[in-house]
């Protein structure tokens, strides 16, 4: 029986070489010879891209990153969709390959003694239906026939196989689309891990920055206080007018009361760094409340090249495999306009007699050849094939799109950074400025030059001052950061084979659907 169909088997299996639709090819994107924006002051490239956030020099922002990467639902969902990709690669692969089904079974026939076909059966037992004879005592005809009223069982035992074949490589665009989701997950991985670490620090250092405005108060808080007990003194003894004393304490009161939305802000941002890494928002609050270090201003890194972007943002390679997956999508609507052709075969053992079962001459083949033409289908076919090409081009879209934003991310973090270092330095002046005036007032106002109201003014304006740096400081670490981040960093092959070692979650049978 093989022989038979071996011709047709190896004339198909060469003519599955033809693959309709289009074959992918990667898209090309113009992008500008170089960024618009100016390079940041002291850039170098002593920064790993990878690890940005060890630029910063923060142990506890060290820690909550890795713990994000191992405890983030986030990154535990992009590991489950690479999972799942990789299962569909699996069932597309095994939907090229012949299926073969292994059988068994046992099945009984009980006649009807009132049968039309009784009388035939009667005729060809030699008689009458009589209990006499041979094959009397068996209700079976000596011909073999069952006679009406009893019965014959039959044992089986085989497999069928089945193969439809790719002749016109529908099943091959198949695996391709597949095999180009796999990537596209594992770029989504990397790019999950990349917003993961930035979302992170960002927070983390919006935090601090608030901490640190909080400690500037807190220094002037304490000196006030000093201020408002000297006052209180000086006015007893009549040195100083009590007016002095209380508009004093009212400076005091006002300074204490910025103190309060500080302490809203810093519990905010800890909630959202104990979800970010996956934990109940209150468990960090003991851990980030005091700051164990104070986080550096790490040196900006070389913009590079727009075209390098290309190849170092996982967004963009994502969007890039997505393009490939929907080219390969449309192959697989144009074959279903060509016609299919698929291969069927079974191999039996059938017998009466389970002793008789292993033998040649039970043995029972079946086979087909079978060809499906598609005819009439009203257009279906054709416009499933136009609607997979307008997949195609919006995923195209999608992938200038995500090129174009990749390429406005850099331009906006050079630019934060390059305005933020120069207005820090300004600052840095001008807190200078205004410690050197709030000094030269105070000694005029000891000598009585000049009343409280100067050096309430004088204080109130350092303090300001001290705030603003305290802020723009902040603000240029998270632009650094985003600069980081927009250049590609935050992800390496260690990053992937992490999430990839993420086990699946343990749900119950019921809740899972099982």
């Amino acid at each position: 029986m093989l022989r038979k169909f071996l011709p047709g088997l190896m004339a198909a299996t060469a003519l599955g070489g033809c693959t309709v639709g289009p074959n992918y090819i990667p898209p090309k994107v113009e992008t500008p010879a170089q960024f618009a924006e100016p390079q940041p002051e002291g850039a170098a490239d002593t920064v790993d891209l990878a690890h940005w956030w060890t630029a910063f020099g923060d142990p506890q922002l060290d820690m909550l990153i890795r713990t994000a990467l191992a405890d983030s639902p986030d990154v535990k969902t992009a590991a489950s969709r690479l999972r799942e990709a990789r299962i569909g690669e699996t069932i597309a692969r095994a939907s090229y390959l012949p299926q073969v089904n292994a059988s068994g079974g046992f099945n009984h026939i009980e006649f009807s003694k009132n049968a039309g076909l009784s009388q035939i059966a009667k005729a060809f037992s030699g008689g009458g239906g009589n209990n006499g004879g041979d094959g009397g005592d068996s209700g079976q005809s000596p011909g073999g026939i069952a006679l009406p009223g009893s019965g014959i069982s039959t044992y089986s035992a085989g497999f069928d196989a089945s193969w439809e074949i790719d002749l016109f490589g529908g099943r091959q665009r198949s695996i391709e689309g597949a095999s180009a989701r796999v990537d596209l997950a594992q770029w989504n991985a990397r790019a999950a891990a990349v917003s993961l670490a930035a979302e992170v620090a960002r927070t983390y250092l919006e935090l601090r920055s608030l901490q640190r405005q909080e400690s500037v108060l807190r220094e002037e808080i304490a000196r006030q206080e000093r201020m408002v007990s000297l006052q209180a003194n000086r006015a007893k003894v009549g040195l100083n007018p009590v007016t002095d004393t209380v508009r004093e304490n009212a400076s005091l009161q006002a300074t204490q009361a910025q103190l309060y939305p500080l302490a809203v802000q810093e519990r905010i941002h800890m909630h959202a760094l104990a979800v970010l890494a996956g934990k109940a928002p209150g468990t960090m609050i003991e851990t980030l409340s005091t700051p164990q270090t104070v986080a550096a201003i790490p040196p900006a890194v070389p913009a590079g090249l727009p075209s390098e972007l290309l190849r170092r943002r996982p967004d963009i390679r994502a969007a890039e495999r997505q393009l490939a997956a929907a080219t390969a999508d449309v192959g697989v609507s144009v074959a279903n306009l060509y016609p299919k052709f698929s291969l069927t075969g079974a191999a039996q053992l059938i017998s009466t007699a389970l002793s008789s079962l292993i033998s040649t001459d039970s043995l029972q083949l079946q086979g087909a050849a079978n060809a499906t033409f598609p005819i009439l289908d009203f257009g279906r076919r054709h416009a499933q094939v136009d609607q997979r090409r307008e997949a195609r081009q919006q995923a195209y879209y999608n992938y200038q799109k995500t090129v174009l934003g990749a390429l406005k991310d850099v331009e906006d973090a050079l630019a934060r950074v390059d305005g933020e270092q120069q207005r820090r330095k300004n600052l840095l002046d001008s807190v200078a400025s205004a410690q050197r005036s709030l000094a030269a007032v105070d000694a005029r106002y000891s000598v009585g030059l000049v009343d409280i109201s100067a050096v309430l003014q004088a204080r109130a304006s350092l303090i300001q001052q001290r705030q603003s740096l305290a802020e723009s400081t902040g603000t240029l670490q998270e632009a650094l950061a985003s600069l980081y981040k927009a250049l590609g960093g935050g992800w390496d092959d260690a990053t992937l084979q992490q999430i990839e070692a993420i086990p699946p979650a343990q749900l119950d049978a019921k809740a899972a659907g099982s």
